[in-house]
C-alpha cells in the first residue's frame, strides 16, 4: 500500500513514521509513504503557495496552481484508488472508514493550512474529504498521520498477531473489554477469577459483556 503525503511542512512527518508500527510496515515492504514538499510545485519564484482570498475576508487561501501540479505529476506516474483532504469539514474519520481504506492501494492525503484551499480544487481534484474530529488544527498534518496510522495498522502482516486488530474498539461497533496482565493479584486487586479459568466459552463470553457494558457507560451512540 502506498501513501503520497503533500504538505508545506514535511519536517512533521519524520517523528511518526519513523518508529514502531508504521516503521516496521515500511521495513516489511507492506507499506510505502513518501511525503512530498508541496512548496516544489509552485509557479513563483518564492515558492509561494498561499494568497488572499477574493471577497477580502481575514486569512490565507492556498493556491490552485502548486497543489494541481503536484496532483496532475503523482497521478502521471501510478493510478491513485482515492485523493483525499484533510480538512475540519470532511466526514468524520472512523474504524469503518480505516477498514475500508486499508483495502486501496496507491491514496494522495492533502494537507490543508490557513483558512484552506480553493475550492474549485476541492470540485474537482478530490475523491473524498476526511476530518479527525470537530475540532481546527494548525494544518492537516497531524490528521493524515493519525489516518496513515489508524489504516496501516490493517494491513496483514504488519502487526505481530493479526488477530489483534480485529478486538480493537469499533471494529464491531463495540469498546474493548477491560483487559489484565501479570501478577494476577496487586495490592489487594485481584483479576477477574473467569480469565484465570482456561474456559475460552465464558471468556468470551465475560468479555463481550463488558465490551457491551463499558460501550453503553461511555460511548451508548454507538449502540444505536
Amino acid at each position: 500500500m502506498r501513501f503520497d503525503i503533500i504538505t508545506i511542512f514535511p519536517e512533521m512527518f519524520d517523528g511518526p513514521f519513523k518508529h514502531s508500527i508504521l516503521k516496521r510496515a515500511q521495513s516489511k515492504g507492506l507499506a510505502e509513504i513518501h511525503i512530498h514538499n508541496l512548496r516544489d510545485y509552485s509557479d513563483n519564484k518564492h515558492r509561494k503557495v498561499d494568497d488572499y482570498p477574493f471577497g477580502g475576508d481575514a486569512g490565507m487561501v492556498m493556491m490552485i496552481q502548486p497543489i494541481a501540479a503536484c496532483i496532475d505529476q503523482l497521478k502521471s506516474e501510478r493510478n491513485y484508488d482515492e485523493i483525499i483532504f484533510m480538512t475540519p469539514d470532511g466526514t468524520m474519520f472512523d474504524q469503518p472508514m480505516a477498514n475500508q481504506l486499508s483495502m486501496k492501494g496507491n491514496i494522495i492525503l492533502m494537507c490543508g493550512h490557513y483558512k484552506g484551499i480553493d475550492e474549485r480544487l476541492r470540485e474537482h481534484y478530490f475523491t473524498s474529504e476526511i476530518s479527525i474530529g470537530s475540532y481546527v488544527l494548525t494544518g492537516g498534518e497531524l490528521a493524515a498521520a493519525v489516518v496513515v496510522d489508524a489504516v496501516l495498522r490493517l494491513i496483514p502482516g504488519v502487526l505481530n498477531d493479526e488477530t489483534s486488530a480485529l478486538s480493537d474498539s469499533f471494529q464491531d461497533n463495540l469498546l474493548s473489554p477491560p483487559v489484565y496482565t501479570r501478577p494476577a493479584t496487586y495490592n489487594g486487586w485481584q483479576v477477574p477469577e473467569v480469565l484465570l479459568s482456561g474456559n475460552e466459552k465464558e471468556i468470551k463470553k465475560w468479555q463481550y459483556e463488558k465490551a457491551v457494558e463499558r460501550t453503553r457507560q461511555r460511548r451508548p451512540d454507538l449502540l444505536k
